[in-house]
């Protein structure tokens, strides 16, 4: 059984990066991303037995089957019965014709930053947002999303305490900080530490983990390397204006190809890629030819561009900003008028990526807003706008697997995700109803979501006794 968190000072001591009395002084000799080895091993055996699957990958449903998990692996899918060993503590559920699907993946996600305010981020005691973090982990678990990329904040300590079993919570492909030029995006400094002065202090969001500002190759290099050594499994840049922030313009490109490079040949030499943060067709262009491998956002491309990432086997992790309905409030009028600008972009982008067929991921971007983050699954619908939903599922599920697993051999969860295949990881959502049939049951995971299984063990099950 997952072990819950019992103390708050212990998921606090995890995430300022100490070892809590009672868990051993080998937790704190364990590389990066490496299990410790103190954690037991999943011995869980499942069966699911008359299910109908959606794979993560096909168009349609499979005939009844029955699937068996065991330890944190799918190891056999049958249609006809399966024998277990009487001797195996084997959990049976009874499916009854409905779906089992991969659990959702959010290849755009701020686990420290999603459900808080921005002010309260930059003003409040780390401890305290870490628990905030925390809290909302589970609830991103309780939705479904088994998997995030997480593309900017100090989750290090959160995903660590999440694999250890010490709090429930998805996996975490972490970023670390966001690595930003002065005045761009990422450059989240108070008036009263501008300027910057050579070896002086960093600033606060730099020493909460968020951002780390660089202006030259060198310093590129030195910051993706610092979040590589943290754990990090990719690495995101602003490589251009962004929403948010009222420093920089939208339509501004920002570092130069040697600068990008520089965090590209880290990130390379660590077997993992660099993914940067980008509207305009200038911005993706640059990052393009500086060898990134994938973009997020990009509202504002144009079609030769479009055409590029498609030629360039380049990934697009796109957001169906559309309306305010999913965004949080932006009191900045600067910032206002930027997100009207992109949301008038959307449509076009998606048009374009349909058109030359390139590889789309989904994510949801969510900042700064509690009530934003029950509305994930709900933002993943929008995408029928565009897309079958069988399509928009395995968008979600298998593609966004295959965008974790260009991690490499960096990569903090290796094996299949996002599909349910012999031999995947066991992230498993058995759905009351049919999503490709009607695709806003994701909508409502508290509701339609009876059994969520991640890593093989079941942290919910709400199926009648």
């Amino acid at each position: 059984m997952k072990l819950k968190l019992s103390s708050t000072l212990l998921l606090a001591a995890l995430s300022l990066g100490l070892c809590p009395p009672g868990l051993g002084q080998d937790y704190d000799l364990a590389p990066p991303g490496a299990t410790p080895p103190n954690i037991p091993v999943n011995t869980a055996v499942t069966l699911f037995q008359n299910v109908r699957i959606f794979d993560g990958k096909s168009a349609t449903l499979s005939a009844p089957s029955n699937v068996l998990v065991k330890g944190n692996t799918i190891a056999r899918i049958s249609m006809t019965p399966i024998t277990v060993d009487t001797n195996d503590n084997v959990s049976v559920i009874a499916g009854n014709g409905r779906v089992l699907m991969p659990g959702l993946i959010d290849a755009h996600w701020h686990a420290f930053m999603a459900a808080t305010p921005q002010p309260v981020l930059m003003t409040a005691d780390p401890s305290y947002l870490l628990l905030l973090a925390a809290r909302q982990a589970e609830a991103t678990l309780m939705r479904g999303f088994t998997t995030v990329r997480d593309l900017g904040g100090p989750v290090f300590g959160l995903k660590r305490a999440i694999d250890e079993g010490v709090t429930l919570g998805p996996r975490i492909y972490p970023s670390g900080a966001m690595i930003s030029q002065t005045s761009g995006h990422g450059d989240f400094r108070f008036s009263f530490e501008v300027p910057r002065t050579l070896g002086g202090p960093l600033s606060h969001s730099e020493l909460e983990g968020i951002a780390a500002i660089a202006d030259n190759p060198d310093e590129v290099r030195l910051r993706a390397r610092e979040q590589l050594r943290s754990g990090a499994s990719q690495i995101k840049l602003m490589a251009g204006g962004g929403v948010a922030s009222p420093y920089n313009p939208i339509e501004s490109t920002q570092f130069t190809g040697p600068e990008i490079r520089a965090a590209v040949e880290a990130a390379e030499n660590w077997g993992t890629y660099v993914t940067v943060h980008a509207y305009t067709p200038r911005a993706i262009q640059q990052a393009v030819a500086a060898g990134v491998k994938c973009i997020d956002h990009g509202q504002l491309i144009d079609e030769p561009t479009a055409k590029l990432l498609a030629d360039k086997g380049i990934w697009w992790s796109l957001q169906p900003f559309l309306d305010d309905e999913d965004q949080a409030p932006l009191v900045n009028p600067v910032s206002q008028k930027k997100a009207q600008e992109v949301f008038a972009g959307t449509d076009n982008a998606y048009k374009l990526a349909i058109k030359y067929k390139v590889k789309t991921a989904f994510g949801s971007d969510i900042l700064f807003d509690a009530r934003l983050t029950t509305r994930q699954g709900a933002i993943l619908a929008k995408l029928v706008r565009w897309y079958t939903p069988a399509e928009v599922l395995k968008m979600a599920t298998g593609d966004n697997g295959e965008l974790m697993a260009l991690s490499g051999f960096i990569n903090p969860y290796p094996g299949k995700l996002g599909v349910v295949q012999e031999g995947a990881l066991a992230d498993l959502l058995l759905v009351d109803g049919d999503p490709l049939a009607n695709i806003k049951l994701i909508e409502d995971p508290g509701k339609n979501f009876l059994v969520i299984m991640k890593d093989g063990m079941i942290d919910k099950n709400t199926l009648p006794k």
